[in-house]
């Protein structure tokens, strides 16, 4: 019997588990497990919380708290802004810091992340700096083709910005939208968005290794730094309200550095039985 919670930022919801000294095991059979919605708990991914010394390749504080990050399918994922918010919070109420932090050092592959919980209940985390790419790329749903502005927060994301002939909640994502792979070689997630006002959109998003999910924490980032850049507001400092299907966060972007905020849930805890195929 393996402990475990689960839990969820704007419902993009995770399994997530305790195992400081690297003893689990954690396969792909076992994560597509966990995160069956029928035969397992259920999820969009897995949170594994590890000392950093036991990840390959990290070099810094040996003994931070490193969210390992796997995609529903199994495949290994660079960052997760919702699942960075929702394992704050995990790393708080499991005690695995002391009583009364707020603020949390984070390991992740694409590097060292801060959390800092926030008075009103909610997550607020730094993002790094996003990078908005200099070529459009090729987006295309069936018979519809758009172009989508490339932006990497520590994991590759293409941005289509609809126009007025468009409809955000008719758009077909129970498959994944097709897009050149000379462009994203390791898949990329892929988000569009309506312009609602100033400085608030809506998004729905298609993720790599999962399919469509009710919000994305590095996507909603990727959209605000597509759409500052779009409305010239880039150099300023901004902060913009985004509408996901599951809920609604806020995303800062200052001197080319970017901080989500948004909530963070622990919604059950409770044991399973690892199952043999898993292993």
């Amino acid at each position: 019997m393996v402990g475990f919670a689960k839990g969820h930022g704007t419902r993009n919801d995770f399994v997530l588990l305790s195992d400081p000294d690297d003893t689990v095991g954690l396969t792909d059979g076992a994560v597509r497990f966990l995160c069956d919605r029928r035969g397992g708990i259920g999820g969009d991914g897995v949170l594994r919380a590890v000392r950093g010394r036991h990840i390959d390749g990290w070099t810094g504080d040996p003994e931070v708290w490193f969210m390992d990050y796997r995609n529903a399918d199994g495949s290994v994922a660079e960052m997760c802004g919702n699942g960075l918010r929702v394992f704050a919070r995990y790393l708080v109420e499991e005690g695995l810091v002391p009583a009364g932090t707020t603020s949390i050092p984070i390991g992740t592959r694409a590097g060292p992340r801060d959390a800092e919980l926030l008075r009103d209940g909610r997550v607020r985390v730094w993002m790094g700096r996003p990078q908005l790419g200099d070529t459009s790329s090729p987006i295309r749903i069936d018979l519809r083709r758009w172009m989508a502005d490339p932006v990497w927060v520590g994991n590759p994301h293409a941005v289509v910005i609809l126009d007025r002939r468009d409809r955000l909640d008719q758009l077909d994502l129970s498959r994944p939208p097709v897009f050149e792979a000379e462009h994203f070689p390791q898949g990329v997630n892929i988000e569009f968005v309506e312009i609602v006002g100033e400085r608030h959109v809506r998004m729905r998003v298609h993720e790599r290794g999962v399919g469509e999910t009710e919000s994305c924490g590095t996507g909603t980032v990727a959209v605000a730094v597509a759409t500052a850049y779009h409305e010239a507001l880039e150099k300023q400092q901004t902060t913009w309200r985004i509408d996901v299907p599951g809920g609604t966060v806020e995303v800062t972007l200052r001197g080319r550095q970017a901080w989500l905020t948004g909530p963070a849930e622990i919604v059950a805890r409770g044991e399973i039985a690892w199952p043999k195929e898993a292993e």
